[in-house]
Protein backbone atom coordinates (compact mmCIF):
# COMPACT_ATOMS: atom_id res chain seq x y z
CA UNK A 1 0.00 0.00 0.00
CA UNK A 2 1.41 3.77 -0.56
CA UNK A 3 1.60 6.13 2.07
CA UNK A 4 2.23 9.80 1.81
CA UNK A 5 4.65 9.92 5.21
CA UNK A 6 5.21 13.20 7.04
CA UNK A 7 8.18 13.61 10.03
CA UNK A 8 8.20 14.96 13.20
CA UNK A 9 11.09 17.34 14.08
CA UNK A 10 13.30 16.45 16.70
CA UNK A 11 17.23 16.80 16.07
CA UNK A 12 19.04 13.58 17.25
CA UNK A 13 15.71 12.00 18.66
CA UNK A 14 14.97 11.88 15.10
CA UNK A 15 17.28 8.44 15.01
CA UNK A 16 13.94 6.71 15.87
CA UNK A 17 12.28 7.32 12.21
CA UNK A 18 14.97 4.78 10.87
CA UNK A 19 13.41 1.86 12.70
CA UNK A 20 10.09 2.68 12.21
CA UNK A 21 11.01 2.78 8.20
CA UNK A 22 12.68 -0.29 8.54
CA UNK A 23 9.20 -2.18 9.76
CA UNK A 24 7.20 0.37 7.30
CA UNK A 25 9.49 -1.41 4.75
CA UNK A 26 9.12 -5.01 5.94
CA UNK A 27 5.35 -4.71 5.23
CA UNK A 28 6.06 -3.65 1.36
CA UNK A 29 4.82 -0.42 1.58
CA UNK A 30 5.43 2.16 -0.52
CA UNK A 31 5.97 5.58 -0.23
CA UNK A 32 4.19 8.14 -2.26
CA UNK A 33 4.39 12.13 -1.42
CA UNK A 34 6.86 13.27 1.54
CA UNK A 35 7.00 15.93 3.65
CA UNK A 36 9.60 16.35 6.86
CA UNK A 37 10.38 19.32 9.00
CA UNK A 38 13.88 19.71 11.32
CA UNK A 39 15.60 16.68 11.77
CA UNK A 40 12.00 15.68 9.96
CA UNK A 41 13.45 17.12 7.33
CA UNK A 42 16.82 15.51 6.65
CA UNK A 43 14.98 11.85 7.00
CA UNK A 44 12.30 12.86 4.05
CA UNK A 45 15.40 14.13 1.88
CA UNK A 46 16.69 10.91 2.10
CA UNK A 47 13.54 8.77 1.83
CA UNK A 48 13.46 10.68 -1.28
CA UNK A 49 16.56 9.88 -2.25
CA UNK A 50 15.58 6.44 -2.51
CA UNK A 51 17.77 5.54 0.96
CA UNK A 52 17.27 2.48 2.83
CA UNK A 53 17.22 1.80 6.03
CA UNK A 54 20.35 -0.20 6.14
CA UNK A 55 21.93 2.65 4.02
CA UNK A 56 20.45 4.90 7.12
CA UNK A 57 21.57 2.41 9.74
CA UNK A 58 24.98 2.87 8.22
CA UNK A 59 25.23 6.61 8.47
CA UNK A 60 24.15 6.38 12.05
CA UNK A 61 27.07 4.75 12.95
CA UNK A 62 29.40 6.60 10.98
CA UNK A 63 32.46 7.95 12.92
CA UNK A 64 34.84 10.80 12.57
CA UNK A 65 38.65 10.14 12.75
CA UNK A 66 38.34 10.62 16.95
CA UNK A 67 36.08 7.43 17.19
CA UNK A 68 33.14 9.68 17.97
CA UNK A 69 29.92 10.09 15.85
CA UNK A 70 30.02 11.79 12.92
CA UNK A 71 27.10 13.44 14.43
CA UNK A 72 28.79 15.49 16.85
CA UNK A 73 29.94 17.77 14.56
CA UNK A 74 27.11 19.24 13.08
CA UNK A 75 27.54 21.41 16.38
CA UNK A 76 30.77 23.07 15.18
CA UNK A 77 32.89 26.13 16.10
CA UNK A 78 31.93 28.94 14.12
CA UNK A 79 34.22 31.08 12.02
CA UNK A 80 35.22 32.58 8.79
CA UNK A 81 33.72 35.76 9.38
CA UNK A 82 34.33 38.64 6.87
CA UNK A 83 36.23 41.72 7.86
CA UNK A 84 32.92 43.65 6.93
CA UNK A 85 30.95 41.56 9.15
CA UNK A 86 33.77 42.15 12.20
CA UNK A 87 33.84 45.70 11.74
CA UNK A 88 30.34 47.00 10.89
CA UNK A 89 28.01 44.17 12.43
CA UNK A 90 25.92 44.61 15.42
CA UNK A 91 28.70 43.34 17.70
CA UNK A 92 30.75 46.11 16.46
CA UNK A 93 28.15 48.63 17.33
CA UNK A 94 27.19 47.44 20.33
CA UNK A 95 30.89 47.72 21.69
CA UNK A 96 31.03 51.29 20.17
CA UNK A 97 28.65 52.12 22.20
CA UNK A 98 30.70 52.25 25.24
CA UNK A 99 33.15 54.35 26.43
CA UNK A 100 35.92 53.60 28.67
CA UNK A 101 36.75 56.76 31.07
CA UNK A 102 39.78 58.31 30.92
CA UNK A 103 41.39 56.26 28.10
CA UNK A 104 42.23 58.80 24.62
CA UNK A 105 39.48 57.91 21.80
CA UNK A 106 43.08 56.45 19.66
CA UNK A 107 43.90 54.32 22.24
CA UNK A 108 40.19 53.25 23.04
CA UNK A 109 39.43 52.11 19.37
CA UNK A 110 42.50 49.70 19.09
CA UNK A 111 41.62 47.88 22.28
CA UNK A 112 37.85 48.06 20.71
CA UNK A 113 39.10 46.55 17.75
CA UNK A 114 41.21 43.95 19.74
CA UNK A 115 38.24 42.85 21.21
CA UNK A 116 36.20 42.63 18.59
CA UNK A 117 38.89 40.22 16.60
CA UNK A 118 39.30 38.16 20.13
CA UNK A 119 35.18 37.30 20.31
CA UNK A 120 35.23 36.34 16.36
CA UNK A 121 38.18 34.12 15.83
CA UNK A 122 38.74 32.84 20.01
CA UNK A 123 36.97 29.83 21.06
CA UNK A 124 34.28 29.81 22.77
CA UNK A 125 34.21 33.44 22.29
CA UNK A 126 33.18 32.98 18.47
CA UNK A 127 30.33 31.24 19.39
CA UNK A 128 28.64 34.51 21.46
CA UNK A 129 29.51 36.26 18.21
CA UNK A 130 28.03 34.16 16.09
CA UNK A 131 24.85 34.35 18.00
CA UNK A 132 24.75 38.16 18.03
CA UNK A 133 25.83 38.28 14.17
CA UNK A 134 24.14 35.20 12.38
CA UNK A 135 21.45 33.61 14.86
CA UNK A 136 22.97 30.65 16.28
CA UNK A 137 25.92 29.32 18.65
CA UNK A 138 26.69 26.95 16.10
CA UNK A 139 27.84 27.03 12.48
CA UNK A 140 26.60 24.09 10.81
CA UNK A 141 28.76 23.72 7.91
CA UNK A 142 29.76 20.31 8.96
CA UNK A 143 26.18 19.13 8.75
CA UNK A 144 25.89 21.00 4.85
CA UNK A 145 29.02 18.77 3.75
CA UNK A 146 28.11 15.88 5.24
CA UNK A 147 24.46 16.16 3.87
CA UNK A 148 25.84 16.56 0.03
CA UNK A 149 28.07 13.44 0.61
CA UNK A 150 25.25 11.24 1.49
CA UNK A 151 23.08 12.72 -1.66
CA UNK A 152 25.96 11.89 -3.83
CA UNK A 153 26.47 8.13 -2.11
CA UNK A 154 25.07 4.85 -3.34
CA UNK A 155 22.62 4.84 -6.47
CA UNK A 156 19.17 5.30 -6.85
CA UNK A 157 17.44 2.77 -9.58
CA UNK A 158 20.63 1.34 -10.53
CA UNK A 159 22.62 4.57 -11.07
CA UNK A 160 24.80 6.49 -9.05
CA UNK A 161 23.30 8.97 -6.90
CA UNK A 162 24.12 12.62 -7.92
CA UNK A 163 21.60 14.69 -6.38
CA UNK A 164 24.16 17.27 -3.66
CA UNK A 165 23.86 20.12 -6.67
CA UNK A 166 20.50 19.58 -7.64
CA UNK A 167 17.99 22.54 -7.03
CA UNK A 168 14.22 21.12 -6.08
CA UNK A 169 13.11 21.08 -9.42
CA UNK A 170 15.68 19.26 -10.76
CA UNK A 171 15.58 16.59 -7.96
CA UNK A 172 11.96 16.33 -8.54
CA UNK A 173 12.38 15.77 -12.48
CA UNK A 174 15.66 13.07 -11.53
CA UNK A 175 13.79 11.04 -9.21
CA UNK A 176 9.82 11.50 -9.89
CA UNK A 177 9.68 12.17 -5.41
CA UNK A 178 7.42 14.42 -4.26
CA UNK A 179 9.48 16.27 -1.60
CA UNK A 180 8.14 18.88 0.52
CA UNK A 181 10.52 20.68 3.36
CA UNK A 182 9.52 23.22 5.88
CA UNK A 183 11.38 26.46 6.78
CA UNK A 184 10.02 29.62 8.40
CA UNK A 185 11.17 33.15 6.88
CA UNK A 186 12.08 34.95 10.56
CA UNK A 187 11.93 38.56 8.29
CA UNK A 188 9.17 37.80 6.04
CA UNK A 189 6.93 36.06 8.99
CA UNK A 190 5.69 33.69 6.91
CA UNK A 191 5.79 29.74 6.91
CA UNK A 192 8.03 28.24 3.80
CA UNK A 193 6.54 25.07 2.11
CA UNK A 194 9.65 24.19 0.19
CA UNK A 195 9.51 21.76 -3.01
CA UNK A 196 9.59 22.12 -6.88
CA UNK A 197 6.18 23.99 -7.06
CA UNK A 198 7.07 26.57 -4.39
CA UNK A 199 11.03 27.17 -4.48
CA UNK A 200 11.91 25.31 -8.43
CA UNK A 201 15.24 26.89 -7.79
CA UNK A 202 16.23 26.26 -4.16
CA UNK A 203 19.28 24.19 -3.89
CA UNK A 204 17.94 21.00 -2.20
CA UNK A 205 20.64 20.58 0.31
CA UNK A 206 20.00 24.18 1.13
CA UNK A 207 16.44 24.03 1.80
CA UNK A 208 16.95 20.71 4.18
CA UNK A 209 19.93 23.39 5.83
CA UNK A 210 17.56 25.52 6.58
CA UNK A 211 14.50 23.40 7.64
CA UNK A 212 16.52 22.11 10.08
CA UNK A 213 18.30 25.21 11.85
CA UNK A 214 17.08 25.51 15.32
CA UNK A 215 16.62 29.26 16.38
CA UNK A 216 19.54 30.13 17.77
CA UNK A 217 21.40 27.31 18.47
CA UNK A 218 22.61 26.86 14.70
CA UNK A 219 23.26 29.81 12.08
CA UNK A 220 20.10 31.04 10.30
CA UNK A 221 19.75 31.08 6.91
CA UNK A 222 19.82 33.92 4.25
CA UNK A 223 17.92 33.54 1.17
CA UNK A 224 19.97 33.69 -1.84
CA UNK A 225 19.04 35.49 -4.98
CA UNK A 226 20.07 32.69 -7.35
CA UNK A 227 17.88 30.17 -5.24
CA UNK A 228 14.72 32.19 -7.28
CA UNK A 229 11.29 33.25 -5.88
CA UNK A 230 9.23 31.52 -3.12
CA UNK A 231 5.94 31.63 -4.95
CA UNK A 232 6.35 34.19 -6.69
CA UNK A 233 7.54 36.36 -4.18
CA UNK A 234 11.16 37.69 -3.90
CA UNK A 235 12.83 37.03 -0.47
CA UNK A 236 16.38 37.89 -1.25
CA UNK A 237 17.86 38.89 1.33
CA UNK A 238 15.22 37.00 3.98
CA UNK A 239 16.76 35.22 7.44
CA UNK A 240 15.09 31.24 7.76
CA UNK A 241 15.35 29.09 10.22
CA UNK A 242 13.68 25.76 11.30
CA UNK A 243 10.58 25.20 10.25
CA UNK A 244 9.18 23.89 13.53
CA UNK A 245 8.82 27.66 14.83
CA UNK A 246 5.86 27.42 12.93
CA UNK A 247 4.75 23.69 12.43
CA UNK A 248 6.80 20.99 13.97
CA UNK A 249 3.93 18.14 12.31
CA UNK A 250 1.98 19.79 9.36
CA UNK A 251 0.15 16.83 8.67
CA UNK A 252 -2.82 18.82 7.57
CA UNK A 253 -0.48 20.08 4.16
CA UNK A 254 -1.47 15.73 3.25
CA UNK A 255 -4.58 15.53 4.39
CA UNK A 256 -6.37 18.74 3.05
CA UNK A 257 -8.70 18.33 -0.46
CA UNK A 258 -8.69 22.19 -0.76
CA UNK A 259 -7.38 23.41 -4.28
CA UNK A 260 -5.33 26.04 -2.74
CA UNK A 261 -3.73 23.69 -0.79
CA UNK A 262 -3.34 20.28 -3.17
CA UNK A 263 -1.58 23.15 -6.21
CA UNK A 264 1.34 23.56 -3.28
CA UNK A 265 1.09 20.32 -2.15
CA UNK A 266 0.54 17.99 -5.04
CA UNK A 267 -2.38 16.24 -6.21
CA UNK A 268 -3.77 13.74 -3.58
CA UNK A 269 -3.89 9.45 -5.41
CA UNK A 270 -5.23 8.04 -2.50
CA UNK A 271 -6.06 9.03 1.94
CA UNK A 272 -3.35 6.70 2.82
CA UNK A 273 -1.32 9.55 5.22
CA UNK A 274 1.00 8.41 8.28
CA UNK A 275 2.58 10.94 10.32
CA UNK A 276 6.15 10.01 12.29
CA UNK A 277 5.48 11.69 15.48
CA UNK A 278 8.27 11.60 18.33
CA UNK A 279 6.62 11.29 21.53
CA UNK A 280 9.01 12.62 24.63
CA UNK A 281 6.86 11.07 27.37
CA UNK A 282 7.14 7.11 26.01
CA UNK A 283 9.90 5.68 27.40
CA UNK A 284 12.54 4.03 24.95
CA UNK A 285 12.62 0.06 26.36
CA UNK A 286 16.01 -0.72 28.08
CA UNK A 287 17.29 3.21 27.59
CA UNK A 288 18.69 4.66 31.22
CA UNK A 289 16.91 7.99 31.92
CA UNK A 290 19.76 10.50 31.44
CA UNK A 291 20.30 13.84 30.91
CA UNK A 292 20.92 14.87 27.40
CA UNK A 293 23.67 17.72 28.51
CA UNK A 294 25.53 15.52 30.83
CA UNK A 295 26.56 13.28 27.88
CA UNK A 296 26.50 15.13 24.94
CA UNK A 297 29.68 17.23 26.76
CA UNK A 298 27.48 20.94 26.18
CA UNK A 299 27.52 23.04 29.00
CA UNK A 300 24.13 23.97 30.09
CA UNK A 301 24.39 27.39 30.27
CA UNK A 302 25.38 27.40 26.33
CA UNK A 303 22.05 26.26 25.99
CA UNK A 304 19.90 27.89 28.24
CA UNK A 305 18.69 30.31 26.09
CA UNK A 306 18.25 27.95 23.49
CA UNK A 307 16.13 25.78 26.15
CA UNK A 308 13.64 28.54 26.73
CA UNK A 309 12.89 29.30 23.24
CA UNK A 310 12.36 26.14 22.91
CA UNK A 311 9.62 26.23 25.86
CA UNK A 312 8.01 29.36 24.64
CA UNK A 313 8.01 26.93 20.74
CA UNK A 314 6.37 23.67 22.60
CA UNK A 315 4.14 26.87 24.72
CA UNK A 316 2.52 28.23 21.60
CA UNK A 317 3.10 25.67 18.67
CA UNK A 318 1.50 22.69 21.32
CA UNK A 319 -1.97 23.52 20.92
CA UNK A 320 -2.07 24.06 17.43
CA UNK A 321 -0.12 21.01 16.80
CA UNK A 322 -1.84 18.75 19.37
CA UNK A 323 -5.39 19.73 17.97
CA UNK A 324 -4.43 18.08 14.74
CA UNK A 325 -2.80 15.26 16.15
CA UNK A 326 -5.68 14.72 18.14
CA UNK A 327 -8.18 14.80 15.52
CA UNK A 328 -5.89 12.39 13.24
CA UNK A 329 -4.75 10.05 16.07
CA UNK A 330 -5.15 7.26 13.95
CA UNK A 331 -3.16 8.52 10.83
CA UNK A 332 0.07 8.49 13.81
CA UNK A 333 2.36 6.64 14.99
CA UNK A 334 3.98 7.72 18.17
CA UNK A 335 7.56 6.59 18.40
CA UNK A 336 9.52 6.59 22.08
CA UNK A 337 11.95 8.92 22.86
CA UNK A 338 11.77 9.74 26.65
CA UNK A 339 15.29 10.58 28.32
CA UNK A 340 17.01 11.37 25.01
CA UNK A 341 18.31 14.99 23.85
CA UNK A 342 17.03 16.73 20.97
CA UNK A 343 21.36 17.48 20.91
CA UNK A 344 22.43 14.22 22.21
CA UNK A 345 24.25 13.79 18.70
CA UNK A 346 26.76 11.71 21.00
CA UNK A 347 24.95 9.20 22.25
CA UNK A 348 26.34 5.66 22.52
CA UNK A 349 26.17 2.77 20.67
CA UNK A 350 23.90 0.89 23.00
CA UNK A 351 21.20 4.11 23.35
CA UNK A 352 21.02 4.63 19.41
CA UNK A 353 20.30 1.34 18.66
CA UNK A 354 17.62 0.82 21.25
CA UNK A 355 16.18 4.03 20.25
CA UNK A 356 16.21 2.63 16.38
CA UNK A 357 14.66 -0.75 17.91
CA UNK A 358 11.90 1.12 19.50
CA UNK A 359 10.91 3.21 16.79
CA UNK A 360 10.30 -0.32 15.03
CA UNK A 361 8.52 -2.01 17.89
CA UNK A 362 6.10 1.25 17.76
CA UNK A 363 5.48 0.43 13.97
CA UNK A 364 4.71 -3.06 14.36
CA UNK A 365 2.26 -2.27 16.84
CA UNK A 366 0.76 0.91 15.06
CA UNK A 367 0.19 -1.53 11.93
CA UNK A 368 -1.31 -4.56 14.31
CA UNK A 369 -3.80 -2.43 16.09
CA UNK A 370 -5.08 -1.48 12.63
CA UNK A 371 -5.78 -5.21 11.97
CA UNK A 372 -7.88 -5.03 14.87
CA UNK A 373 -11.51 -5.74 13.88
CA UNK A 374 -12.86 -2.86 15.60
CA UNK A 375 -10.21 -0.61 13.64
CA UNK A 376 -10.50 -0.05 9.40
CA UNK A 377 -7.08 -1.58 8.50
CA UNK A 378 -7.72 1.40 5.38
CA UNK A 379 -8.32 4.63 7.20
CA UNK A 380 -9.41 7.59 5.16
CA UNK A 381 -9.38 11.62 7.00
CA UNK A 382 -12.90 11.85 5.76
CA UNK A 383 -14.03 8.72 7.99
CA UNK A 384 -12.36 10.09 11.36
CA UNK A 385 -12.17 14.02 11.50
CA UNK A 386 -13.85 16.71 10.16
CA UNK A 387 -12.13 17.31 6.47
CA UNK A 388 -13.11 21.09 7.14
CA UNK A 389 -10.66 21.34 10.11
CA UNK A 390 -7.52 19.61 8.28
CA UNK A 391 -8.87 22.55 5.18
CA UNK A 392 -8.64 25.54 7.60
CA UNK A 393 -5.84 24.56 9.56
CA UNK A 394 -3.88 23.79 6.59
CA UNK A 395 -5.56 27.52 5.08
CA UNK A 396 -4.13 29.05 8.04
CA UNK A 397 -0.70 27.57 7.77
CA UNK A 398 0.00 28.76 4.23
CA UNK A 399 -0.87 32.12 4.77
CA UNK A 400 1.21 32.52 8.34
Amino acid sequence: MEYDLVFEGGGAKGMVFVGALAEFYQRDHTVGRILGTSAGAITAALTAAGYTTDEMLAALNEQDSEGKPVFTGFMASPGNFSDDLIENGAFSKLLHNFDIPYVPTMIEQVLKNIVLKFFAEKKPANNLFSLVERGGWYSADNFLTWMQQKLDQGTFNGQPRRFSNLTLAQFHAETGKDLTLIAADTTSEIMLVLNHRTAPDCPLVWAVRMSMSIPLLWQEVIWQRDWGAYRGKDISGDAVVDGGLLSNFPIELFISHDPQITAVMGEKHHNNVLGFLIDEKLPVPGAEASVQEARSGIDIAELQTVKRLSGLMNTVLGARDKSVISAFEDLVVRLPAKSYGTVEFDMSDQRRSLLVEAGRQSMQTYFKSLAEPSRSPSPTPVQMTPQGMADRMAERMLQQ
